[in-house]
């Protein structure tokens, strides 16, 4: 039996994975991170908002957390945590005309992403190969 779990979705429950519920999550926190990004350039915005912003991004990014990624589980519930109640401060920051103006923007600059290349990334791929396999070949060898 597959693990389930429901999503309210427009006024109707949809029975979803777990994996598939933690993919639109991810893409729900992508969404809201680049339209957080187009908000703090906006000039509508207020500055404790943009300030928000600026430190909920800059404790993603920082190598220093609350807890070391490296210890089990706690590592990255800080991460799991704080930073989703970091975009939901900022957004609540904010006028709201403003975050629909950001969020729609965002959505529209992610759905026209270039178009992938495979026939790169197996050209890519093929070199890192060949590179370790070289590296292989001369470890062995020695």
């Amino acid at each position: 039996m597959p693990w389930n779990s429901k999503i309210k979705l427009r006024g109707r429950q949809r029975s979803v994975s777990v994996w598939q519920a933690w993919r639109n999550w991810a893409l729900a926190l992508k969404e809201d991170t680049y339209a957080l990004y187009l908000a703090s350039r906006d000039p509508r915005v207020p500055v404790v908002a943009k300030l928000v912003v600026v430190l909920v991004v800059a404790y993603a990014l920082s190598p220093i957390d609350l807890i070391p990624d490296f210890i089990p589980v706690l590592g990255y519930l800080d991460d799991m945590l704080l930073l989703p109640l970091g975009i939901a401060l900022a957004v609540k920051l904010m006028p709201r005309d403003v975050w629909e103006d950001c969020k729609n923007h965002a959505r529209a600059e992610l759905a026209s992403e270039l178009p992938r290349n495979r026939t790169a990334a197996i050209v890519i791929a093929t070199v890192w190969l060949s590179v370790f396999s070289f590296i292989s070949w001369l470890a062995w060898s020695l």
